[in-house]
């Protein structure tokens, strides 16, 4: 199978791997509670979007567009814009049920706005060359303004406070118990009922999920 990959699935093939790697590394900073780690998982994202935006223009380039290729840019770009800032959120302490509630709902959405590109993209108006003119809802790749507002705020402090770990009678107090709750993630966290708490920040996902599967918002392909 791979003897018939072209070099735009290569590409393609690159972007899955930062999408994977992004999430590997979200993971190791949280065991080792190293924020270098979490700044690694950041920078594999945007090195994702460039590959993904490459792979088009190696394709159209060198005239090797396929099926395999569309179904392999898809898969790719749901690891790499979908599933992967959805970690990076859990690894930046958006870990209540709640915040996982929507961020599998922006997971979801970013599924359903790939299948729904695969199933109509013979329909979409295209100019000569064969490019598409627009896309139905935001792109998938639109998440990356999520991953920088994570960075910024890892950053700024407004994440990770992982410093003056407080301690009780029986010693120290788990540091995860404290440094991802309240005013230790940004926005704080609100009370809905009971024992169930969420993030604002988590709100962030929803609106970018819903953007990407309107059918209504149409956005220019540059």
């Amino acid at each position: 199978m791979v003897r018939s990959f072209n070099l735009a699935d290569f590409l393609t093939l690159g972007n899955g791997v930062c999408g994977c790697m992004s999430i590997m590394f979200a993971m190791r900073s949280l065991i080792t509670q190293d924020p270098t780690f979490l700044y690694a998982a950041f920078c594999f994202i945007p090195i994702g979007v460039f590959l993904d935006a490459m792979d088009g223009k190696v394709a159209r380039w060198r005239n090797s567009t396929s099926l395999l290729g569309q179904e392999l840019d898809s898969l790719a770009d749901l690891i790499s814009f979908g599933v992967a800032p959805a970690m990076l959120g859990f690894a930046c302490g958006l870990q209540t049920i709640l915040d996982i509630i929507v961020l599998s709902f922006f997971v979801c959405c970013g599924l359903a706005r790939l299948a729904r590109y695969n199933a109509t993209v013979a329909s979409l108006p295209k100019n000569d060359s064969g490019k598409i003119l627009y896309f139905e809802g935001t792109p998938i790749p639109s998440s990356l303004f999520i991953v920088i507002v994570l960075a910024y705020g890892v950053y700024c402090g407004k994440f990770w406070s992982f410093q003056n770990i407080p301690t009780d009678q029986n010693g120290f107090i788990s540091p995860f118990k404290i440094a991802f709750i309240g005013e230790n993630v940004w926005l704080g966290e609100l009370k809905v009922i009971s024992k169930y708490h969420i993030h604002p920040f988590v709100f962030i996902y929803a609106i970018n999920g819903m953007l990407m599967i309107s059918k209504r918002l149409r956005i220019p392909k540059f």
